[in-house]
Order: C-alpha cells, then structure tokens, then sequence
C-alpha cells in the first residue's frame, strides 16, 4: 500500500469530527493511563520470569534450563494474545473501542495480582507452574486485544495532521510502563537480601498492580467512543464479520503489517529487553539492581523521546517514511551493538550501550506505528486488522528469548545468532514494505 493509498484508506471512512485538543488531551490521557498499567503488568512477569521464577516454579531442573522453562511460560502470553486480537478485535469493531478498553484492562489486572498471590511448587508442586501458565496466558489474551483499542480510541479521535503524535502518546505507555516495573523490582532487589527477594519481595509488584488496575479502570471508564466509530455505527456500515473482511479484502496488507510489526518491533523489543536483562545477570553475571535500574532509566528517558519523535516525524514526512528508516537502521545498530560493544565488554555499561543502539530505531518504528496502522485499514476492520496482524506477530517474538538463550548457550555464549536474527527479521519486514509499494 503506497503513502497515497494509506491517506485515501482513512478518508474513506465516514466523516467524524476530530476532538478540540482539550478533549484530545482527556482521551490521550486516559488511553495512557491504562496503557501504562497494562504494559506494567506484561514486562513485570518478564523480568521475574528471568529472574526469579525458574527457582520458585522449575526447582529441579539447572540453572540454565530453569531460565528457560520460566521463558517458556512468559511465551505462552504470545500464544495467546493472538486470540486476544481476533476475539476483541472482532468485538472493537461490531460493539465498539471503549467498551473493549475497559475488559481488557480487567484480564490483565486481575490474573496479574493472583500471580502475585500463586504458591511456589514447594508449597504445591506442578499445580504451581501450571497455574502460573493459566494466568500468563490470560495475560496474553488481555494485552493482544488491548493496544489495538487504546491506539484507535486516540488516533480516530484526533485530527489527522496530528493522529501520529497523539498515537505515540500512548505508545509512550510502553516505556512508561515498563520503567515502572523494573524500578520497582530494583527498589526492592536493592533494599531485600537475595533470599528475602526470591522469597517474598517480587510478589509486591504484582499485589501492588491491582490498585493501578482500579484507578485506570476508573479513567478509561470515561472515555468517550472514537467519533469514526460512532459514524459507522449510525450509519449502519459496520462489518457483518469483521475477521472475514479482513483477511478477504485486506490479506495482502496484513502481511505487510506483520512484517513490519515482526522485524521493527517485536523481535528487536524482546532481544533489547528480555534475552539482554537474562544475558546480562546469568551469563555475564552482572548484578541484577544495576542492570534493572540501567534498563530502566534508558527506557523512560532515551526512549520515550524516541517515541514521541517517531509519531511527530510520522505526521510530519508520513508513517511509511518513517518505519522504513527505522527498518534500515535495524539492519546495522543491533550488530554493532551485539558484536562491537558487547562481545567485547562484559560491563553494565556495555549492555546499556547495546540496548540503545538495539532499541534506538525500533522505539522510532513503535511511536509511528498507530498511524501507519491506522491508515492501512478502513475503520470498518481496523481493530481486527491492527491487532491481528501485530499480535501474530508476537508467536514468533515470544520465543526469541527462550531460543536465543538456548542457542547462544550452545555456541559458548557468542552472541552472532542474536545479530543474525534482529538483521534477517528487519529485512523481512524491509522488503515486505517494499513488495506493498511496488505491488499497488
């Protein structure tokens, strides 16, 4: 789809009038609120995972092999949020954005806290892992219906000159949030004895997510339904079925979509984040309270500007401008990083170095992405098109930290498989862009 045919796609849609800023301010701002809370949620399991939770719910197996069966609990999330994308997606676009907003909030809280209140398996044996499985996977659901909805409640309310900046507002959720869970699991691995830690202290985080679930469930509660669903809905133009739509009329695009959330996002977000925070504390064994405040601070301050600059430049030269240059500097900066930094310093600076250079331009791609998205689908089956072609995208990046783990064990620690990777997944997506403008 070329930048032309992505303009006409949302000026298809009925007409709806844009929100004044002062109204954009309240639906961005309760957009982020939960956003916010939601990716809190999300990342909190994915550092406990490698952290804390092979001890707790794998004890008889290595070290090693205990890291990575607590990885494979946090892919199960990715598995899911597939089926999140269908089912809420489906629903977004027959019921409406908001009333989604507010579900999906509740089936990431809650399962978030009784993890937070889940007995180890000394206490309960295999019950224990298999109820952690239960509860990521609803996680999964929750999180893969979510962000499509609270991206589409700000970009189809705001004017859309300015649907990229106000689309990385809540983009920003994600640094946001995530900063949020790593500063709390440094205060307290900072302030708690390993044991206490391992113990009793990660669970904290968790029990204390269920008062942020509430105040966010409040704000979203009033959000005000998108103006461009509100038109099709008086109209009478929504989707009869809105997955068969999509896949029928938009399958090409879709594809596209899915490369680029694949090679821009997901695997070079979860390379940065997930696979570099267990490299870095079991490999390297670099202490965990360094590493967590390190990651922490470069996410909500170096990214989260990043953010907010990929969705102005996305209204400024256009979103598929955009995603493109962050594709190409995917090509180059997580190599550099991986092979030039890393390999050869076994420091917390080091790894800090290599995450910003691994995060740098996918943190661009993720602030211009609710506008690139939002302009490849009519908003008849935006909401499933969006979710399902970036959610099943997350099968895949699900299982980069436990493969990549597993791989680079097997190499003796060399870090060449996690460069070819974030490389071959960046040309995907690459070429995808460029396969869409020539085939249009």
């Amino acid at each position: 789809m070329t930048i032309a045919e992505q303009e006409s796609t949302r000026a298809a849609t009925p007409p709806a009038e844009a929100a004044p800023v002062p109204g954009m301010r309240r639906v961005a701002l309760a957009s982020l609120a939960g956003s916010v809370l939601e990716w809190y949620d999300f990342f909190l399991y994915g550092f406990a995972a490698t952290l804390v939770f092979g001890p707790l719910f794998f004890p008889r197996a290595s070290a090693t092999a205990g890291v990575l069966a607590a990885l494979g609990t946090f892919a199960v999330g990715f598995v899911a949020r597939p089926l999140g994308g269908v089912v809420f997606g489906h629903l977004g676009d027959r019921l409406g954005r908001k009333k989604m907003l507010v579900a999906t909030l509740l089936i990431m809280g809650i399962p978030s806290f009784l993890i937070g209140l889940l007995p180890s398996y000394s206490a309960i044996g295999w019950s224990a892992p298999a109820l952690l499985v239960l509860l990521r996977f609803l996680q999964g659901v929750g999180l893969g219906g979510e962000w499509a909805g609270a991206v589409l409640v700000v970009t189809e309310t705001s004017p859309p000159h300015r649907s990229g900046f106000w689309g990385s507002l809540v983009q920003t959720g994600a640094t946001l949030g995530q900063g949020l869970a790593t500063g709390s699991l440094f205060i307290l691995a900072s302030l708690l004895s390993e044991h206490s830690f391992v113990t009793w202290g990660w669970r904290v985080p968790f029990l204390f997510g269920i008062a942020l679930s509430v105040v966010g469930l409040f704000i979203r509660l009033r959000v005000m339904e998108s103006p461009e669903f509100t038109a099709l809905h008086r109209s009478g133009e929504l989707s009869r079925f809105p997955l068969r739509e999509a896949v029928r009329r938009h399958g090409r695009t879709m594809l596209v979509c899915f490369g680029v959330y694949l090679g821009g996002v997901t695997v070079p977000f979860f390379v940065e984040t997930v696979f570099l925070t267990g490299y870095g504390t079991k490999s390297l064994a670099l202490p965990a309270s360094s590493v967590l405040l390190g990651i922490s601070a470069v996410h909500v301050t170096v990214f989260w500007v990043l953010t907010l600059l990929g969705g102005w430049l996305a209204d400024r030269v256009g979103a598929p401008r955009v995603v493109r240059a962050g594709l190409l500097g995917l090509l180059v900066l997580p190599t550099a990083g991986l092979l030039a930094v890393l390999s050869a310093s076994s420091t917390v600076a080091a790894l800090l170095i290599t995450e910003t250079l691994i995060g740098a331009p996918m943190w661009v791609v993720w602030g211009a992405l609710p506008k690139y998205l939002a302009e490849s689908f009519p908003a008849r089956v935006r909401y499933t098109g969006m979710s399902l072609s970036g959610q099943s995208s997350t099968i895949i990046g699900g299982l980069v930290p436990l493969l990549l783990t597993s791989v680079v064990a097997h190499v003796g620690g060399a870090l060449w498989p996690v460069a070819v990777t974030t490389t071959a997944v960046a040309a995907f997506g690459l070429l995808g862009l460029l396969w869409s403008h020539r085939a249009a």
